[in-house]
């Protein structure tokens, strides 16, 4: 009979705790879109990311807009490589790009963990974007995701001297770069997609649909979710038996 009572009284306390737990979780998937996906058959610890909507650098972005914090995501990506009993991550991206330099941070920051990670275009990776899809071990992207390859932007009043263009440069140099050692897609090929006249009526640059981005070298597979985590399962084993 008191072990009956003991027994209802911590039902109360553990739905409490579960309950907590919960909304601790979808706090955080609003806050930072990020979660830990831990209750599969494989028994593995998977860090989810997402880069979604636009990313946000040094200037905060209008309250309305979807944005990805830089200051977020770079101290996460730290604690991940940090954290011995996380074994992968798993990037979903949406974005339509943004802010150049914290966009190449996170790209960096992602291409130099230790951890497997597999990327997952849905929608669209566009821009700044693109590196970011690059910077895992392996990529993905859905039959109907896209990815726009274009020149870096000049947003507001522009001093026109041939400094500033020649840093504009610079900056397009080091994006082509990361790129092309990260994907199958040469400079020369990321340079002539960005600089296309024919396709965007109004701007330079390259559309580039689901299987078209794998053709390119930009991406490995068209695949979804299933695929994304399998693969990421596999790259773990590896990463073990290593």
């Amino acid at each position: 009979m008191e072990q009956k009572e003991k027994n209802e009284t911590k039902r109360p306390e553990q739905e409490k705790e579960k309950n907590e737990l919960q909304e601790m979780k979808d706090n955080q998937i609003k806050e930072t879109g990020q979660l830990v996906l831990e209750e599969n058959e494989k028994q593995k610890k998977i860090h989810l990311l997402s880069i979604i909507g636009e990313i946000e650098g040094h200037e905060n972005l209008p309250n309305h807009s979807k944005t990805t914090k830089y200051e977020h995501v770079l101290p996460q990506l730290a604690a991940i490589e940090d954290n011995k009993t996380v074994d992968g991550v798993l990037l979903i991206i949406n974005t339509v790009g943004g802010d150049v330099e914290a966009g190449l941070a996170i790209a960096e920051m992602i291409a130099s963990l230790s951890k497997p990670t597999v990327s997952l275009v849905l929608g669209g990776s566009h821009s700044i974007g693109v590196p970011i899809a690059t910077s895992t071990c392996y990529s993905f992207i859905v039959p109907s995701g896209t990815m726009v390859i274009h020149p870096v932007r000049m947003n507001g009043t522009v001093i026109g001297a041939p400094q500033t263009y020649d840093y504009f440069k610079q900056m397009q140099d080091r994006i082509i770069g990361f790129i092309s050692q990260h994907c199958r897609t040469s400079k020369e090929r990321l340079e002539e997609m960005m600089l296309n006249t024919g396709m965007l009526t109004k701007d330079l640059g390259t559309i580039l649909v689901g299987k078209q981005t794998v053709e390119e070298g930009l991406i490995n597979e068209v695949g979804g979710i299933k695929e994304a985590l399998n693969k990421l399962y596999e790259l773990i084993e590896e990463r073990k038996q290593e």
